[in-house]
């Protein structure tokens, strides 16, 4: 294995935990995870319409880097067989 092949593949643990977790911080729209959690029954504690954005902003990013990650690993697969 390259130290390229480890690197990805932790970077890939690490972003798909992260991803999972900002998934779970997002306010819910009503009978999904974030209810059973108590998500529905705290509406004044929700978050703001800019830390909601903000949220947004930073799951996009993640997933983007999630998704190159991913591709990468799969050309370094194609190309190392």
């Amino acid at each position: 294995m390259s130290i390229v092949r480890i690197t990805l593949q932790v970077l890939l643990v690490i972003t798909s935990l992260f991803l999972t977790l900002l998934i779970l911080l997002h306010k819910g729209r009503g009978g999904g995870l974030s209810d059973m959690f108590g998500g529905g029954a705290s509406s004044s504690m929700g978050s703001s319409g800019v830390a909601e954005r903000n949220l947004n902003r930073f799951t996009i990013g993640i997933g983007l880097l999630w998704t190159t990650v991913v591709v990468m690993l799969g050309i370094l697969q194609r190309f190392e067989s």
